[in-house]
């Protein structure tokens, strides 16, 4: 089955080095090329390709911010985010979005086919050490997340990465728009909810769950 590929990135050389790499291979159709965010969205929106290989770092709207759109519209072009470095941020956020593979500019390109290949036939191209570990702090950061609302309520979940962030009980009421001694209220049914002592014990217990 061919698959229809939409390539973003912003460096018309590097651009031109990948059409030529993929028109070589007989199963892939590159349908357009973009140099920013804007055609991005347009060519996915217009053509409706398999895939989107996008580069994370564009001028105007980047990366995340067309993953960002694309999320919201549910579309089912499948999305391979295009990198000259990784930063764990970066890749945790965008597979929050969606993103099934994330390729390294340097990366040979019999890996780079490989990666295509296999978020067509729908799965995840997971396979360096980076995109390793953030997946883990995503899937980790999940878990809290399904344990906290387990034992807590939203409130107390917005309480407790508040907390976690360093903020005090009266900037934590400024944020939520509550006043400080609800704030205590709260904090003080989450200490024995979670049966911690103290603030340095609820940090704690929201970092190894990942909730900051």
């Amino acid at each position: 089955m061919t698959m229809r590929v939409v390539l973003a990135d912003d460096h018309p050389l590097f651009l031109d080095g990948l059409e030529q790499l993929l028109r070589l291979e007989p199963d892939v159709e590159v349908v357009a090329r973009c140099i920013d965010g804007e055609e991005a969205l347009k060519a996915v929106r217009e053509l409706a390709p398999d895939i989107l290989l996008l580069d994370l770092r564009m001028p105007g709207k980047d990366g995340l911010a067309v993953l960002r759109e694309l999320a919201s519209e549910r579309t089912p072009t499948r999305i391979v985010l295009l990198t000259a470095a990784l930063h764990e941020d970066d890749v945790v956020a965008a597979l929050q979005l969606g993103v099934k593979g994330v390729v390294l500019k340097e990366m040979a390109p019999r890996l780079l086919i490989q990666c295509l290949r296999k978020v067509h036939a729908g799965r995840r191209w997971v396979e360096t050490g980076s995109i390793s570990r953030a997946l883990d702090r995503l899937l980790q950061r999940e878990a809290g997340s399904r344990e906290a609302a387990g034992l807590l309520t939203q409130r107390e979940t917005e309480i407790v990465r508040l907390v976690a962030s360093g903020l005090q009980n009266k900037e934590i009421g400024q944020r939520l728009a509550i006043t400080q001694g609800t704030v205590k209220v709260h904090v003080h049914s989450i200490y024995l909810k979670l049966k911690v002592s103290n603030r340095v014990g609820l940090m704690r217990w929201a970092e190894e769950r990942g909730l900051v």
